[in-house]
């Protein structure tokens, strides 16, 4: 059984996401060495990312770089989620279908919204 834990940097996601689930942060992109993602072993497809963006893509002031993740969620979790704190729109990605989580700020929610997200991307 594992032990509730605040998630609030990217090496405790990749922690968590490790244990979990067996899978590691995968580095895609030479232009953008920071941003990687995690997949399913068993279809490759995207369940999360973490990547290096400015406080201004979120819509905040500042050009501050920080860490986020991208989770998919359904429209209707979204909105309850979506908190403009700690929630996010998505930055890059379709926004009606995948929501971006500011790291360095305490969401107790963290570990849910990954087990979401995973369990969307199942199939």
């Amino acid at each position: 059984m594992m032990v509730e834990k605040i998630l609030k940097t990217r090496e405790d996601i990749c922690a968590y996401v490790r244990e979990r689930y067996g899978a590691e942060l995968e580095y895609l992109w030479v232009k953008t060495p920071g941003n990687g993602v995690f997949r399913h072993n068993h279809n490759r497809k995207w369940f999360a990312a973490i990547v290096d963006i400015t406080e201004d893509k979120l819509g905040l002031d500042g050009k501050e770089p920080i860490d986020a993740l991208l989770l998919k969620c359904g429209p209707e979790l979204k909105t309850l989620l979506i908190d403009h704190v700690s929630v996010f729109p998505a930055y890059h990605m379709n926004r009606e279908h995948w929501i971006t989580v500011r790291l360095g700020i305490e969401n107790p929610k963290i570990q849910e919204m990954i087990d979401f997200s995973y369990n969307l991307t199942k199939v």
